[in-house]
């Protein structure tokens, strides 16, 4: 299985998650300039990853210039065909300005840029301790979207305590059900706003990104 980390204007999580996959999880890794379109290179086996940063400076809005790029309108066409794609907080938000993913990433309800560690959990209620840095990761969705990712099981982490508790005190941006990250009906477009390439090497003290990768990604289950 090969990455692709396409690289936008701004984006300044590339690196990381490029060390995350060729460091500490031995993969194969390939960095992908915006300006370019070829994905040849990559199968369907293979994934591509929209990584964090300030993509085009977010101009007008998160990820709506990124949307346009000569690489996004390739990456578009690959995940039609099944391609594996993975956004992790701006890229999560380029995804959903893409519509590969239903929904809209809107600005924090405390009107504040966050940056912490943060707990999420999935529906098996493992915690993963996971950091967070966003201005604008309040996940928001109409309640016909929001019922039907609940019922296709498309809700993939939501913010909790420590415990596994989803409750609202542990809710950092306001994101609507505490939703951290989702899927698309097909389960083979994956996003999030948690940061899982800060949490991958024993010298930062905290390697639960790596088993999130591993599953999400390596495994290639892009939902539980």
């Amino acid at each position: 299985m090969k990455f692709g980390v396409v690289v936008f204007p701004g984006s300044n999580c590339d690196r990381d998650m490029y060390d995350a996959l060729k460091d500490d999880l031995r993969q194969d890794v390939i960095m992908l300039w915006h300006k370019d379109k070829d994905l040849s290179m990559f199968n369907t086996n293979d994934c591509i990853i929209l990584p964090g940063g300030f993509s085009y400076g977010d101009y007008l809005r998160c990820g709506a210039i990124a949307r346009f790029s000569p690489m996004m309108q390739s990456v578009i066409e690959f995940a039609g065909k099944g391609g594996k794609v993975f956004g992790v907080c701006n890229g999560f938000q380029i995804l959903c300005e893409s519509h590969l993913l239903p929904g809209a990433v809107l600005r924090n309800n405390n009107q504040q840029y966050i940056c912490k560690n943060v707990y999420i959990t999935n529906h098996t209620e493992k915690v993963y301790k996971i950091p967070i840095a966003h201005g604008e990761g309040r996940y928001y969705a109409d309640e016909k979207t929001l019922d039907k990712l609940e019922n296709n099981g498309q809700v993939i982490f939501r913010y909790c305590d420590e415990n596994g508790s989803i409750t609202k005190a542990a809710n950092p941006n306001g994101a609507i059900r505490n939703i951290a990250g989702i899927c698309n009906e097909t389960r083979n477009v994956f996003g999030m706003m948690p940061h899982p390439e800060r949490a991958c090497s024993l010298a930062l003290g905290n390697i639960d990104g790596r088993e999130i990768l591993q599953a999400l990604l390596m495994a290639g289950q892009l939902a539980y």
